[in-house]
């Protein structure tokens, strides 16, 4: 069974932020930043694709409704919402999340880091994804 499986089944102790009938939010055991909170469905998916559509309007419904509560209540100046979708894309647990992360400097213990590539076809790629 997935972890996070066993803490929605609460098998496995958590700090329970938030919880419904189809979501539960709880703080991540590795604080990025202070209020670092997971919010995940219930039901087992393994990525947002995977996801239906009701469940993901939901869960994204509470992941903003927690980042205003978290980024008030902390202080924090801005907040990073995350979510990996595939062990390349940096996922490490395959059940749907996402990483609210409250951020209170630039010199804090989060990195995301945009780097310039190679020079892009705009055309050919839009023809790709369109």
């Amino acid at each position: 069974m997935c972890v996070f499986c066993s803490i929605i089944n609460h098998e496995i102790p958590s700090k329970v932020v938030y919880e419904d009938d189809l979501v539960l939010a709880i703080l991540d055991i590795s604080q990025v930043t202070k209020g670092h909170t997971l919010v995940m469905p219930k039901k087992h998916v393994d990525n947002l694709m995977e996801c239906d559509d009701e469940t993901a309007a939901h869960l994204i419904q509470v992941v903003k409704r927690l980042a205003k509560q978290i980024q008030e209540r902390t202080g924090a100046l801005g907040i990073n919402i995350l979510n990996n979708n595939g062990e390349t894309a940096g996922q490490t647990v395959n059940h749907l999340h996402f990483h609210i992360i409250p951020r209170y400097s630039e010199n804090d213990a989060f990195v995301c880091e945009f780097r310039e590539s190679d020079k892009q076809d705009l055309d050919e790629v839009l023809g790709l994804v369109k």
